[in-house]
């Protein structure tokens, strides 16, 4: 049967769109669905916090009336003027294992790259860094996360028999929490407290809103993250929409701040409890009773683990290791709670300095994600 690609237009093809992984990954153990209210906000053209300075496409896959696979075609002008190059992206990119379809799709991406004069694809990337990224390569037979892409092994295949190559890779790695802390990493915490004069401060509900909070970890992040892969360096005012929501819903017990004598932020770690189960009961659905496993998984009974979604420490205060004082305080609440493990987020896999903050602790490689690139005629 032919493959029909279609460009979603309405609300209602919007939500056919989020919910097709659904129907992909129907069975699978491993796969964890994201949020659907968010991802609605995200790829709605009207409301979408990367709107401004994005255009973007989505179409949807059908053979014989059926949804068969959808894709995400973005150019992200800010991330192209930063880095100065002329890439497409797509992102969203889930498909049955049929190659007609995947590049019945992919002719889709080429197509909106070069209406808008673009000389390469690249991907699985979103519209910013706050969107999933990354396509598995290894870590199949993992649970998944809240916060990163579940896909199965064919994806790569068929990436490979449409002549794209790898761009980057990251890792992720599990870090299991001992039960008592390094006798090195409380000492470096202690010296580097006392020679930086930076001490942890611990948020409230009140300091987040009254000092807006989320403002100043947002522009932290850009200030640690700018030099990083395709990373877009994004407006202050961009802050409410991508993480004021996410602070007023996080237990801030896991979060860790970094102040110095100004009281200026110079690092940062957010984590949360793991919520991957939750997501697996409610289907990714709040309403009408989703939202009971999430609150239960993060605020009454947790589970095991725990997700490290962010940590950033300022480039002047990097070398001094003052990731030690981060680490220090969080692994202790997390002793104190019961946590036995923590997965982090996806980590470039030429970012040594990153990776060798879990020397002092068990760890584990556990997956392995791939951005791939190709050049467009």
């Amino acid at each position: 049967m032919p493959v029909e690609i279609r460009k979603v237009n309405s609300r209602k093809e919007l939500r056919e769109f989020v919910d097709f992984p659904e129907v992909l990954y129907k069975d699978n153990p491993y796969y964890v669905p994201p949020l659907i209210f968010d991802q609605l906000d995200t790829l709605d053209q009207r409301k979408g916090a990367a709107q401004e300075f994005c255009k973007s496409a989505l179409y949807m896959a059908y053979i014989d009336g059926k949804a068969v696979g959808r894709v995400a075609a973005i150019v992200n002008f800010r991330a192209n003027e930063q880095w100065n190059h002329k890439e497409v992206r797509f992102g969203w990119f889930d498909f049955i294992d049929d190659p007609e379809v995947s590049s019945a799709l992919m002719d889709k991406v080429y197509a909106f790259g070069r209406e808008y004069k673009m000389d390469s694809v690249v991907g699985p990337l979103g519209f910013t860094d706050f969107d999933p990224e990354g396509m598995l390569v290894a870590g199949y037979d993992r649970l998944s996360t809240m916060a990163l892409i579940y896909n199965h092994p064919y994806y790569n295949e068929h990436m490979e028999r449409m002549g794209f190559r790898k761009d980057t890779d990251w890792i992720e790695y599990k870090v299991f929490i001992p039960e008592k802390l390094p006798d090195r990493l409380t000492r470096v915490s202690n010296i580097v407290m006392q020679r930086t004069n930076v001490h942890v401060r611990h948020l409230t509900r009140k300091i987040v809103k009254s000092e807006n909070y989320g403002e100043k970890v947002f522009r932290l992040i850009n200030e640690c993250y700018k030099d990083l892969y395709n990373f877009t360096v994004l407006p202050d005012h961009m802050a409410k929409k991508y993480l004021d929501f996410y602070l007023s819903i996080l237990d801030l017990r896991y979060l860790s701040m970094v102040e110095n004598e100004k009281n200026e932020l110079v690092a940062f770690g957010i984590t949360m409890p793991s919520i991957a189960r939750a997501l697996q009961k409610n289907r990714g659905h709040l309403f009408p009773f989703g939202w009971w496993p999430l609150v239960k998984s993060m605020y009454l009974k947790h589970e095991e683990g725990v997700e490290m979604l962010l940590v950033g420490v300022r480039p002047d205060y990097q070398n001094t290791g003052i990731n030690s004082l981060l680490f220090t305080d969080l692994f202790q609440k997390f002793n104190k709670w019961g946590v036995k493990w923590a997965e982090t987020n996806a980590v470039l896999e030429d970012n040594l300095k990153n990776q060798g903050q879990w020397k002092d602790f068990e760890h584990e490689c556990v997956k392995r994600r791939r951005s791939y690139i190709k050049d467009l005629d």
